[in-house]
């Protein structure tokens, strides 16, 4: 009866939600994460089970959980005492359900904290059922223990996800100290793949309102270069661009957007997905025939953009140029916003966001980006609000993020990597962005990161290693994480990051088509070399290639993998997405290991691979070849065929002092094949880039092909 009562009552209170069943089993041991007080109480009143809870003593010898404890099966043990989990083991094996959390203590950081070994060592001893359960929004309440920002709320929402049963085995012949560990390690990714299980499907719009409304409007989250706004002025800033858009474009329609990293850009983005129109992202140092191009692929009729951002950037030719498209700029836009569109917004729908908004599905296509054209020719990807949402669950799932960080997100938004963890990341977390709108101000950028004490920053290893040349040592000092993704990680900048910042570098992984994240290295699971662990909702296969003995072709399936391409073929059709493997399989294209642990190394694009005199070599390595024989220069290669000799690789370099014999010398000493050490070097005063950081092998390949043209010609 008391049981019910308190169920009812924490109902009431808290709106406590249950999904998932628990199912009978035989010996059962549920594990859950911590993150408050009140966890305890929250699921023995919710569970369909009355189990024995297993407290650790430093818990349990407060007087707020002794005496709602005096009055429910218990056990109180030491983690640190080696026979401590016998009575646990004891008490599974008799048939009692068992409660226990892995962690051992309430979060202080509102993410998943150490996991213990001594739960995986029971349900391994045991062979008990593991349950995972995962509580969320009770981080929010009085009873948190959270020190970094998280709002707290007298009726936070929470809700309880009981995932499907699992088991943890102990592998034979291993030492006990190792069989520990493994299974704290099985133990560590089952909670995270609740942590992620337990995301809601939702769209981009009402996931910002989402935000609002846990953190409020006042808060504020985003600066760029010009001023600082608050959750309420972008939500306001969003429905006003959104009812504008409205009256330029049909519902569904997909309308491009060529604007830089700024707050503008933000609202409009956010407006056109509560008027449910698609944004077609369009990348402004692509050059005008790829941005014409990208427009007939998407199939727009309308571009909106801004007057002083073309004048900037030196595009005011290119409206002129994209012959059907409309090009609207912002300025000309304020004088349609007329009475009436002011009352709807004032007396309507900023009171009332989640009604004046359109409904869209989780499924429909969010946003249309393009791929980076590094090797070929831009592709347009579509991407659903799930593949966005489920990215975000992904990450926060494996990844500390809190409201007390502050991001630097140079980034530019037509890239799927500036976008996801520049803008949607921040917001779900209520964390502050700082937008800077170029990636190449080297001296700028750790100038702004010391000026605000930025905590968060994502980039590239290009990127990286020229802020890094440019800073005092002292401007990072507030950085607490590091991310590199876009391109391989150089073993120089992690160096230098350790050696003058104190920093270690976490190398991710993500393709465009993947929203974009697939893997990274975290503080809890971390291995130099690699770009970490598969997020918790993906699959992978590896597919064979001849010639490539380490590794294969990286397959992957899972919610954030796109819709489909679009091509100039057929306009603004979505080709799903097949490889080998059948449909929603995603053929990355990389060429990728994955080791026992479930760490991914990848070994370079499939198409960065050149036959040279029979056998297959990595253009990757030839450039780590480079950059130890001239850690200070840039470096980039590239293959080209020759009349009876297969392909020859060329080396690309700004160093003029750079020859052969070096090569040589450094592919040695790092244990590089001489097959890796190109035939012909070429000096150039600048590696060729793109706007997202990578090498410009598109420029830099047609560069090679016109010299072995001339070559062939003169002999």
């Amino acid at each position: 009866m008391i049981r019910s009562l308190v169920s009812r009552l924490l109902r009431f209170i808290f709106r406590v939600r249950v999904r998932g069943t628990l199912g009978r089993h035989e010996k059962l041991l549920i594990v859950a994460n911590h993150q408050s007080l009140l966890d305890g109480i929250l699921l023995g009143a919710s569970l369909p089970v009355q189990p024995v809870w297993v407290l650790h003593t430093e818990v349990a010898a407060h007087w707020w959980v002794r005496l709602p404890m005096r009055f429910l099966p218990h056990l109180v043990v030491d983690s640190t005492h080696p026979m401590a989990m016998k009575s646990v083991i004891a008490l599974v094996e008799s048939g009692r359900p068992v409660l226990i959390f892995p962690e051992g203590r309430v979060t202080t950081t509102g993410s998943m904290m150490k996991i213990y070994e001594g739960p995986a060592f029971v349900a391994a001893k045991t062979g008990a059922t593991v349950v995972p359960v995962h509580i969320d929004g009770a981080i929010y309440t009085y009873f948190s223990r959270a020190r970094t920002g998280y709002p707290r709320k007298l009726r936070p929402r929470i809700t309880i996800t009981i995932l499907p049963p699992r088991t943890i085995t102990a592998p034979e012949g291993v030492p006990s100290r190792a069989r520990h560990r493994m299974g704290a390690e099985a133990l560590r990714k089952i909670m995270q793949e609740a942590a992620f299980a337990s995301y809601e499907k939702t769209t981009l719009f009402p996931a910002l309102l989402d935000s609002i409304s846990l953190y409020g409007r006042r808060r504020r989250v985003l600066r760029d270069i010009q001023k600082e706004v608050t959750f309420g002025q972008i939500l306001k800033g969003s429905l006003a661009l959104g009812r504008l858009v409205a009256k330029l474009s049909r519902e569904g329609e997909t309308v491009g957007v060529l604007m830089p990293n700024v707050a503008a850009t933000v609202s409009l983005l956010y407006g056109m997905f509560a008027m449910r129109r698609v944004p077609a992202l369009l990348n402004y140092t692509a050059g005008h025939e790829t941005i014409r191009s990208t427009c007939r692929a998407a199939g727009l009729r309308t571009v909106i953009t801004s007057r002083a951002f073309l004048e900037k950037m030196r595009l005011t030719g290119l409206p002129g140029k994209l012959d059907g498209v409309k090009v609207v700029c912002l300025e000309d836009l304020r004088s349609q916003f007329r009475l009436t569109d002011k009352l709807w917004l004032m007396c309507w729908a900023l009171w009332f966001p989640r009604a004046a908004a359109r409904r869209a599905r989780p499924e429909e296509p969010a946003v249309i980006v393009f791929t980076s054209g590094s090797e070929g020719k831009p592709k347009g990807v579509a991407l659903s609000h799930d593949n966005f949402i489920s990215n975000l669950a992904q990450i926060r799932a494996v990844i500390e993020f809190t409201p007390a960080d502050k991001l630097l997100s140079a980034l530019p938004m037509f890239h799927t990597f500036g976008l996801t963890v520049g803008i949607f990341l921040p917001f779900s977390r209520g964390c502050s962005v700082l937008l800077y709108t170029s990636p190449l101000h080297y001296r700028v950028i750790p100038e702004l990161i010391y000026s605000y004490d930025c905590t968060v920053l994502f980039s590239s290893s290009t990127f990286l290693g020229n802020y890094a040349r440019h800073a005092n040592p002292f401007d990072f000092r507030s950085l607490r994480l590091v991310v590199a993704g876009a391109e391989k990680l150089s073993d120089d900048v992690r160096k230098l990051y350790f050696e003058k910042f104190g920093i270690r570098i976490h190398e991710g992984y993500g393709v465009t088509e993947t929203s974009p994240v697939l893997s990274v290295n975290t503080p809890m699971a971390f291995k130099t070399g690699t770009v970490g662990e598969l997020f918790p909702g993906l699959e992978y296969r590896i597919e064979p290639v001849p010639g490539i003995a380490k590794g294969g072709l990286l397959h992957v399936r899972g919610p954030n993998v796109m819709l489909g391409y679009i091509s100039e073929e057929q306009p603004g059709v979505i080709q799903p997405t097949r490889s080998i493997f059948g449909e929603g399989w995603h053929n990355t294209g990389d060429i990728a290991e994955v080791d026992e642990e479930g760490f991914i190394t990848i070994h370079g694009r499939v198409r960065r691979f050149a036959k040279v005199a029979g056998e297959m070599v990595s253009l990757d390595q030839v450039e780590r070849v480079a950059r130890a024989a001239s850690p200070q220069a840039a470096h980039a290669s590239t293959a080209v065929a020759e009349p009876g000799r297969g392909e020859v690789i060329i080396l690309f370099t700004d160093d003029r002092t750079l020859r052969r014999e070096r090569l040589l010398e450094a592919a040695r000493a790092i244990g590089a094949p001489e097959l890796a050490v190109p035939r012909r070097i070429i000096m150039l005063d600048e590696i060729p880039q793109l706007g997202s950081g990578k090498t410009d092998y598109v420029t830099l390949n047609r560069l090679a092909r016109e010299l072995q043209s001339s070559q062939t010609v003169a002999s």
